[in-house]
C-alpha cells in the first residue's frame, strides 16, 4: 500500500491529489485544508471518479505516508509584494505543518512558496534528514526555460538552479554551445514573469506545477535514481551552507540520494551566490 498525504488541497494541492490516484500511484490519500467545505469537495469529487482509493483526513494517518507534499498557505496578492512579505504570512502555516511531521518518516515534497525558505524552515523545525526534505519548483522552471531555449532556435535540455523565484538560474554553460550574456538576461527576465499570463488568465498555476510535482513523486516511488533539479538544503554544496537552493539531486526511493555538484561558468555562479545570500537573508528573517 502506498500513501499520499497533501496538506493544502486547493489548486495544486488538489490536482495533485488527483494525479497521484488516477496515474495508480498511491492506493491511499490523506487531505487536510484549513477550509472544511473545500476539503470535503475534493473529497467527494475524488469519489465521483470511481476510483477504488481510500481518502483519509486523520492527522494521524500522515505519520504512515510515503510522501507529504505541503502546498497549504497564501498565495502572491496585492497585498503580499515581496517573498518576505509572502514568507511572514505563510510561515503560521509551515509551523503548523512542522508539528503534524514529528514521528514522519516518509519523503516531504515543499511546495508552499517561498518554496525554498519553507522546505529550510521545515527541515530545521522538524529535524527530517536533509535527503528527506524536497522542494519542487526546479522541475517547472526548467520546462520553461526549455521552451525559451527552442523558441530562439537554441537546442538542448534547459537546467534551472538556484532559487525558485526572481534567483533563479538559468544554466547555460550546459548546452553545448555559447550564449552571449546580454541574451541570458534577456531570457532571464522572460523566465522571471512566465508565469504571470497564465495568472492573469486564471488566477494561478495549475498544470505545470502539479505535473511536475506528480513527476517528482513517481521518481520517488519507484526508486528511479534519475537527476531532477530540485531545492535541497545545502551543507557545503556549491560553497553554500544555512539555505535550500535548487540543485541537481539523485532521487530515489529516500528522497535525495544524491547531490551533484556541476562546475558552473562566472555568470551562473553569480548568480547563484546571489540567490544563496538573498535565501539566507530571507531565512534570518524567520528567527526575528
Amino acid at each position: 500500500m502506498t500513501s499520499l498525504s497533501v496538506m493544502g488541497v486547493g489548486r495544486v494541492g488538489g490536482e495533485v491529489a488527483y494525479l497521484a490516484a488516477v496515474l495508480g500511484l498511491v492506493d491511499t490519500l490523506n487531505l487536510h485544508d484549513t477550509y472544511r467545505p473545500l476539503l470535503e469537495a475534493q473529497i467527494l469529487d475524488l469519489a465521483h471518479t470511481g476510483l477504488d482509493i481510500t481518502i483519509s483526513t486523520d492527522p494521524e494517518d500522515i505519520h504512515n505516508a510515503d510522501i507529504f507534499v505541503f502546498a497549504a498557505g497564501t498565495p502572491r496578492n496585492p497585498d503580499i509584494r515581496s517573498r518576505a512579505d509572502l514568507l511572514r504570512a505563510n510561515l503560521p502555516v509551515a509551523d503548523i505543518c512542522s508539528r503534524y511531521l514529528r514521528r514522519f518518516d516518509g519523503v516531504l515534497i515543499t511546495v508552499t512558496n517561498p518554496m525554498d525558505a519553507n522546505n529550510y524552515y521545515l527541515w530545521k523545525k522538524t529535524g527530517l534528514d536533509r535527503s528527506r526534505c524536497i522542494g519542487s519548483g526546479g522541475m517547472l522552471d526548467s520546462a520553461r526555460f526549455t521552451g525559451f531555449l527552442h523558441k530562439r532556435g537554441i537546442p538542448g535540455e534547459g537546467w534551472v538552479l538556484g532559487e525558485h523565484g526572481e534567483r533563479q538560474v538559468p544554466i547555460f554553460s550546459r548546452l553545448g554551445e555559447e550564449v552571449p550574456e546580454p541574451i541570458r538576461e534577456e531570457i532571464l527576465g522572460e523566465m522571471r514573469t512566465a508565469s504571470m499570463e497564465v495568472i492573469r488568465g486564471k488566477g494561478g498555476t495549475v498544470f505545470g506545477p502539479a505535473y511536475h510535482i506528480v513527476a517528482l513523486m513517481r521518481a520517488i516511488l519507484e526508486d528511479s535514481r534519475e537527476i531532477y533539479p530540485c531545492s535541497s538544503v545545502l551543507e557545503g554544496e556549491y560553497g553554500v551552507e544555512g539555505c535550500s537552493l535548487g540543485v541537481p539531486v539523485r532521487i530515489g526511493k529516500h528522497g535525495i540520494e544524491e547531490i551533484i555538484e556541476w562546475d558552473l561558468d562566472a555568470w551562473e555562479q553569480r548568480h547563484f551566490g546571489a540567490a544563496a545570500e538573498f535565501q539566507k537573508h530571507l531565512i534570518g528573517q524567520t528567527n526575528e
